[in-house]
């Protein structure tokens, strides 16, 4: 099956690759070049244009976008739109809203395209051993490019599904990344309590390993942890400031809006928004205040 890909990025490239190494005929297109030019070099097409990339499919045409959610989004089905023949299908693979997506294929069904959104989970490994993939859209939609879900999926029956309508791989993905946020948050705290305790020696790469085998708490992300902490067990490689992609954020807004309450994966958004603060002006307030009722010094005071 053909398949443009826009966006080359790791996951972008990825998935160009997986689909490749099985048979089916890709064509890539990134803005940056030399992107392009690293996807060229393992024998997969790319082209300098959108329209060029188009051009380079026969009908029906498939596009899956794998770019930042938000206006390139748009801008994207924007330029494709008018160069797609009504058969084209085009696939959000981001992380896009749920409710930006709901928007899109509205206004890409009106214009007698078909639209899919995928949540797309795997990261950097997904490439040898397959995607995570929640797909939102109509049945016979996500019939018509079956073969490609089933080569990207660790299985063909495995790992991946049509969850619901339009718009619901999105939210299903959201509320899988909410999820993540918290286990990753716990992992953490527990590690760091590991760590606290010096005089036990704790070999905590060997920990994670032993708590993988068996243990209730095993899981992928722990045998990712195994391996970062085995090699660099400091981690002093490592900023302490921790990035989020926007959809812990989006989590904790929908449990807000829906009444549901979310607070593991609330405040493990809040502990990485607190991370990035490196004056620290809340805390510095509050051992002010501790010093103004209770006489208590303060870490200037003391130094």
């Amino acid at each position: 099956m053909q398949l443009g890909m826009v966006g080359l990025g790791k996951m972008g490239s990825g998935i160009a690759r997986r689909l490749h190494k099985a048979g089916h005929t890709v064509v890539g297109f990134d803005t940056n070049a030399e992107l392009a030019t690293d996807l060229t070099a393992q024998g997969i097409s790319t082209t300098g244009s959108l329209s060029g990339m188009v051009g380079s499919l026969t009908a029906p045409q498939v596009i899956w976008l794998m770019v930042p959610a938000g206006s390139a989004v748009d801008d994207c089905i924007g330029e494709l739109s008018p160069l797609l023949g009504s058969s084209a299908i085009l696939i959000d693979g981001g992380n896009s809203n749920y409710k930006d997506t709901m928007r899109r294929h509205s206004s890409v069904t009106a214009a007698g395209l078909s639209y899919l959104d995928v949540g797309t989970s795997g990261g950097v490994w997904g490439a040898d051993n397959g995607y995570c993939l929640m797909v939102g859209g109509e049945a016979e939609v996500v019939d018509r490019v079956r073969p490609i879900l089933e080569t990207l999926a660790p299985a063909p029956d495995q790992g991946w599904g049509h969850v619901g309508g339009p718009g619901s791989g999105h939210y299903v993905k959201m509320v899988h990344n909410g999820i993540e946020y918290g286990m990753m948050q716990a992992y953490a705290e527990g590690f760091a309590l590991l760590k606290g305790r010096s005089d036990f020696d704790l070999d905590l790469g060997e920990i994670a390993d032993i708590w993988n085998s068996g243990s209730v708490v095993r899981s992928w992300l722990l045998e990712l942890a195994s391996n970062a902490l085995r090699g660099n067990p400091e981690l002093d490689d490592l900023t302490a400031e921790v990035a989020d992609s926007g959809e812990g954020r989006w989590t904790v807004a929908e449990a807000i809006e829906l009444n549901i309450a979310a607070p593991v994966i609330t405040q493990a958004l809040i502990a990485r928004l607190q991370s990035r603060d490196t004056s620290a002006f809340s805390n510095r307030l509050l051992s002010a205040l501790r010093r103004e009722f209770g006489g208590h010094a303060a870490d200037a005071e003391k130094e």
